[in-house]
């Protein structure tokens, strides 16, 4: 029998994915995924976005210990916590691939009934 997880797990597990349900903090995830770890600079260069929003956005996820961050001298480096982060992302990408493409099947079989209802008027 299996038991139900209990109301402060799925709290815990609610409070993880609310921290990662923001496009800069997915954005920067991806890029600390791909390319490893960087400094705000960096991160704030990769994705054209104004230094003190990259460090609110990383100041938030560092809260919730899904990045950390190393200081060398003035320098503050960061890097995914977890490197499962990394197949979290990846796995989110399938799903959502997977349900775009379903989507895009719908539309073309909408087209082609208009198309046809078109051709018989």
């Amino acid at each position: 029998m299996m038991h139900a997880p209990s109301k402060e797990l799925q709290t815990l597990k609610a409070e993880f994915f609310q921290a990662l349900a923001h496009p800069i903090r997915i954005r920067l995830l991806e890029v600390l995924s791909s390319a490893g770890e960087q400094n705000v600079q960096a991160l704030q260069q990769r994705l054209g976005i104004d230094q003190p929003i990259v460090s609110q956005q990383l100041a938030r996820l560092r809260a919730s210990g899904i990045v950390a961050a190393r200081k060398e001298g003035t320098t503050v480096t960061y890097a995914l916590a977890d490197p499962m982060i990394a197949d979290l992302l990846a796995v989110a990408k399938d799903i959502l691939n997977r349900r775009l493409v379903g989507t895009q099947a719908l539309l073309r079989e909408l087209r082609r009934d208009s198309e046809a209802r078109a051709r018989r008027r």
